[in-house]
């Protein structure tokens, strides 16, 4: 679903920052070899996620959900140079399309990748995340946030995206939609939750930012 006309949403990305060549080149090879490319952040969320990364200078940033690396490559334009980014993805198919274009950055040495389930590697984690972008499997999103929570101080933001589900949120609910489900007590969760300030915004597909207290 597009929540705004195509006209729309050309107007915003031509009035926002372009997109960096890199990742114009990663979209391109993204289509060409991998499935599913509608996954990737796309130019307009990715210049929000850079834009937010710049902002916070965090020095460590946590992805659950790589895919090939592109909004990898937004938040970690706002590393320091001492900072790091870890992201982790289940599909170690996509391994080495990630590394070559974060090696192709002026990030590379600082994005580690970890390749398997993000809830058994989170806890093994001994670091203190200012800056988390959850997208991966949806129906985990809960569990996603429980794992993340202990490795957060006050300050630190947790983004949540594909939120909107496509509209599929203010529908009526069909019942056997398990993943529309979660997401609607995620998001309620979210808003609701006493260690949280958060906000949902329409942006794509909907991205949630959300404030550790």
């Amino acid at each position: 679903m597009h929540f705004l006309s195509p006209l729309l949403e050309s107007y915003l990305a031509d009035n926002s920052q372009a997109e960096p060549k890199l990742l114009q080149e990663l979209t391109r090879e993204t289509h060409l070899k991998v499935i599913q490319p509608r996954m990737l952040t796309g130019h307009f969320q990715g210049r929000v996620l850079s834009l937010l990364s710049k902002l916070m200078n965090p020095t460590n940033i946590l992805e659950i959900g790589t895919y090939t690396g592109y909004s990898a490559l937004c938040l970690a334009e706002g590393l320091p140079k001492n900072g790091q980014l870890h992201t982790i993805d289940v599909n170690a198919e996509l391994e080495q399309i990630q590394r070559s274009f974060f090696d192709r950055s002026d990030y590379g040495s600082q994005i580690i990748q970890h390749v398997g389930n993000a809830l058994d590697i989170i806890p093994k984690m001994d670091i203190t995340f200012d800056l988390i972008f959850i997208d991966a499997e949806k129906k985990q999103y809960d569990k996603y946030l429980e794992a993340v929570l202990p490795k957060t101080k006050s300050g630190s933001v947790i983004l949540s995206d594909n939120v909107l589900w496509s509209g599929k949120v203010v529908e009526p609910l069909d019942l056997k939609d398990v993943t529309t489900k979660v997401l609607l007590d995620y998001n309620k969760k979210l808003s609701e939750h006493p260690l949280l300030e958060t906000v949902l915004l329409p942006i794509r597909d909907g991205l949630t930012l959300s404030r550790v207290k």
